[in-house]
């Protein structure tokens, strides 16, 4: 019977002693009700804790399980699309279309690059079949992305008001279909094409020159380089390594979100992939001005893999003399001095 009793009172104790804790609870609870409803009375519709917390990112309950699904809303989509449509959009739009007028205005004061001598009717072989394959597969797929993109980002400011809504919507997403399928393609393309042309664009003490001088440039100087020149260079490792890795791996991670990155890195991506694209444009819109009416022969080149032997020894001297001394082969294999000119093909006279 003391036993007994003993355990009814230890039972009381316990109880006495959780009871307060029950009520501290309820009374918090009752004072934010209070507060809630007074809220309500002075400014009615101001839901402002109840916001806070949905906006706080914290993990809720949710019975679909994966990551970030017990999140209601991400605070940081928000900063992520005035970031996006505010200053990338706006300044990166001025950039574009500054640099298009900066080069056709140098074209107009400067014209192209010519010879400083006359042709002489014999042609060398610059570039090979396969090389001419790799470099046209990333430029067309390069061109294509650049034109998807630039409808992703400025479409619905440009086109949308001229086209109208149905035409924009097909328009914009036949663009989205385009860059998420030709990204891994441009993406094996540069691969390729850095494997095969790696070997000509090691830095070399005659760069610096060619570098100081501007490449003769503005003053119309012949500046010896080697198969490729500095500039030619720069934009080797910074356009097409640099920037194209930034813009590969930033499309992959928004081409693949089955990897389970969060939106958080989702958004980075995005920003990454937004600024290398623009800068990788204006940087490749010099590089296509140079290579087509900024320079004579210089398209023909890479459409054809021949150049006159006037524009060898004039932009790739120590190649064209390493060339002709037999010193290294021409690019589809051939070696010998015998063999390094040829009688140019009808189609590349000019």
């Amino acid at each position: 019977m003391r036993a007994n009793f003993s355990g009814v009172r230890h039972f009381f104790l316990a109880l006495l002693l959780i009871l307060p804790l029950f009520g501290g609870t309820a009374w918090a609870q009752a004072q934010a009700q209070d507060t809630q409803a007074q809220r309500q009375q002075v400014q009615p519709g101001n839901n402002a804790p109840t916001w806070r917390k949905a906006r706080s990112s914290e993990e809720g309950y949710t019975s679909t399980k994966g990551r970030e699904t017990g999140v209601l809303i991400q605070s940081e989509g928000e900063t992520w699309r005035q970031l996006r449509n505010g200053p990338l959009t706006k300044y990166g739009g001025w950039l574009v279309v500054l640099m298009l007028v900066a080069l056709g205005v140098f074209y107009a004061a400067r014209g192209p690059i010519g010879l400083h001598s006359p042709p002489t009717g014999k042609m060398i072989e610059r570039f090979s079949a396969f090389e001419r394959i790799a470099h046209w597969s990333m430029a067309i797929s390069f061109c294509v992305l650049a034109l998807s993109g630039l409808t992703l980002l400025f479409g619905k400011h440009i086109l949308l008001p001229v086209i109208g809504y149905t035409l924009f919507s097909w328009l914009a997403e036949l663009s989205k279909t385009m860059h998420n399928f030709v990204g891994p393609i441009f993406l094996f393309s540069i691969i390729v094409f850095v494997l095969k042309f790696i070997g000509d664009n090691w830095p070399r003490a005659y760069d610096l020159t060619w570098l100081v001088k501007g490449g003769g440039v503005l003053t119309g100087e012949v500046v010896p380089s080697g198969r490729f020149n500095a500039g030619e260079k720069i934009w080797f490792w910074g356009g097409v390594i640099g920037l194209g890795a930034a813009s590969c791996v930033s499309g992959l991670v928004m081409d693949f979100p089955n990897f389970d990155q969060t939106r958080g890195v989702m958004m980075i991506a995005n920003v990454v992939h937004v600024v290398a694209g623009l800068w990788y444009i204006m940087w490749a819109a010099t590089h296509i001005y140079l290579g087509t009416v900024g320079t004579t022969g210089a398209y023909e080149a890479m459409r054809d893999g021949y150049v006159d032997e006037t524009w060898a020894r004039e932009h790739a001297q120590y190649w064209y003399e390493d060339v002709k001394a037999g010193r290294r082969a021409l690019p589809s294999g051939e070696t010998g001095a015998a063999a390094t000119t040829t009688t140019a093909p009808p189609q590349v006279q000019h």
